[in-house]
């Protein structure tokens, strides 16, 4: 197999055009090019608004040694011979199992430490306080129409975690020598995303997409032996010793959560705590149980929304991009401040929608959402500065918990309940807002004018302003003194590191910290790449239950 780097295609190229350019590049006769997958799609845009591709792409050739002869004699250094490194899944241990493993938080990692343990014939048990994600969106629905919160499923809690609402950006800059990215991305295409997730520089599925994604997950971790349990909080860890021999849960059989109507102890010897950067009374509870934890940096910050038409412009130089086959184009800024605050973009949403993402009664924080077509009026992103342990109150890992608490308890006094939002040009006055400039916010919830300045310690509100001019000099208009600015995003990531050693667990044998919430990844591909690590762990510890695995193609035939 030989691989293509620095393909140029025009924006608008077919696999029909794809081939007829490598054949005249190649030099190859009609039929001699077999097989052609294209491995990366990049807009380069060096030249805009003269915008064009350039692909990665892997062939299959009759006659390979000749071609590859003819690529050196010619000195064409961006034709190589592929050596075909796939993704191999570890075989199984020889460690007995007396009960299935548990794995609690159904988000990407936990989805993903299930999927693969039950593919292998492990039998996990999935634990999820929050609900079904076809309800889940229901229940989200509503409290952005009402504001009546569900403390148990929100957008931060429930079956696919907190990226179900976040537009699934799939892009992850993590080193990848194993190749569990692709095959992490292969897995969504199974489950119902778009194919062009493996090639696209910056995939996405979208949150309209991702639901039902993570349905054909979930459905897949039955068929294999699995089981799904909704309602279900972990309360307990039952120990002896510095070993694990149980679980207790609290089942919320009411779908509202309103009601404690069972308690459970379960037993299990391996618990995947996968559990999410917002799962605070779980950290608590690990605190007190005494699992090693530890404070970490992460960052906070304010939504800033744009004309969508704008970013085009500015990035593209097409402010429309209907006909181009682009959907909304999108940006990446970093910034360093006068006190060396980093100050950078995130989690940026084109062509998409601040959302209130509460998860506790009484606090309010925002995150941003896009649906698969990135169609809406505006472009919005976090701009987010730096925090560390230092600035925490007090020495406990909890610390940057209480800091997050704080910020949110803020924002919800001030908004009454509802975003607070204030322009740019009133944030630098520290006026209140009386009127919206010629910028309408795409919000999903009710927002309402307030001093968002005063959510901030000024030193940070000091560094986003910093970070807003410097980054109005790369895109012109960003700080323009009409830009909303909603407050406050404060779950960028976990505020907290849950410690595990080489094997991927705790000092508590047995317990597995894994995923976003135990300070091991950074959005959806990450978490379920360390999910999939987590179960690699498992199954070249433990031999698998008794019972084989149903074959996954017989299990679709029937």
């Amino acid at each position: 197999m030989l691989r293509i780097n620095q393909l140029k295609v025009p924006l608008q190229y077919t696999k029909e055009g794809i081939e007829k350019k490598l054949n005249k590049l190649l030099y190859l006769r009609p039929g001699q090019l077999t097989g052609i997958e294209i491995i990366r799609e990049s807009l380069d845009a060096r030249k805009k608004p003269d915008l064009y591709y350039n692909l990665v792409v892997d062939i299959q050739v009759e006659r390979e040694e000749a071609v590859l002869r003819f690529c050196q004699k010619k000195k064409l250094k961006e034709i190589i011979r592929l050596s075909h490194e796939k993704y191999e899944f570890p075989p199984a241990g020889a460690g007995g199992m007396k009960y299935p493993p548990i794995i609690a938080g159904a988000g990407p990692a936990g989805l993903f430490c299930g999927y693969y343990l039950a593919k292998a014939g492990y039998k996990p048990i999935l634990i999820e306080q929050g609900e079904p994600v076809e309800r889940r969106m229901e229940t989200v629905e509503a409290f952005w129409k009402d504001g009546i919160l569900n403390p148990y499923s929100n957008v931060q809690f429930g079956e696919g975690g907190a990226g179900t609402f976040s537009d699934g950006k799939l892009n992850t800059s993590i080193k990848d020598k194993a190749h569990r990215s692709r095959e992490i991305l292969k897995v969504f295409v199974e489950m119902g995303a778009s194919p062009e997730i493996l090639y696209k520089q910056k995939p996405h599925i979208g949150t309209d997409v991702l639901i039902d994604v993570v349905k054909n997950m979930r459905e897949a971790i039955l068929a294999y032996g699995g089981q799904v349990r909704f309602y279900t909080k972990l309360e307990e860890l039952v120990l002896e010793g510095q070993k694990l021999k149980g679980i207790r849960v609290r089942n919320l059989n009411c779908p509202d959560g309103n009601q404690d109507t069972l308690k459970e102890t379960i037993p299990c010897e391996q618990l995947v705590l996968a559990v999410g950067h917002s799962a605070r009374d779980t950290f608590s509870m690990l605190y007190s149980s005494h699992v090693p934890m530890e404070a970490k940096a992460f960052a906070v910050g304010f939504r800033v929304e744009h004309p969508q038409s704008m970013i085009n412009k500015s990035q593209l130089a097409i402010a429309d991009l209907e006909g181009t086959g682009i959907k909304a184009a999108d940006y990446k800024l970093t910034a360093k401040t006068s006190t060396n605050r980093g100050v950078y973009s995130f989690c940026m949403c084109p062509g998409g929608y601040v959302v209130n993402a509460a998860s506790e009664k009484g606090g309010l924080t925002v995150n941003g959402m896009s649906y698969s077509g990135r169609n809406g009026k505006n472009a919005n992103s976090a701009i987010i500065i730096s925090v560390t342990p230092d600035d925490f109150p007090g020495d406990s890992p909890l610390g940057g918990v209480e800091f997050q608490r704080r910020l949110e308890k803020k924002a919800y006094e001030l908004g009454k309940g509802k975003i607070p939002l204030q322009l740019y040009g009133d944030f630098k006055a520290r006026r209140i807002t009386e009127q919206l400039g010629n910028i309408v916010p795409e919000v999903k919830g009710d927002y309402s004018f307030a001093n968002v300045r005063d959510i901030l310690p000024e030193e940070l509100n000091q560094a986003f302003i910093e970070g807003m001019e410097a980054f109005h000099k790369k895109i012109p208009g960003f700080a323009k003194e009409d830009v909303p600015v909603l407050g406050i995003e404060a779950r960028t990531s976990s505020p907290l590191r849950i410690l595990r050693d080489k094997g991927f667990e705790s000092n508590i044998k047995g317990l597995y910290p894994c995923g976003e919430g135990a300070g091991y990844a950074g959005g959806i591909t990450s978490a379920a790449i360390d999910g999939l690590k987590v179960a690699e762990a498992i199954v070249s510890a433990y031999a698998p239950l008794a019972c084989q695995p149903i074959n996954r193609t017989e299990n679709e035939e029937k």
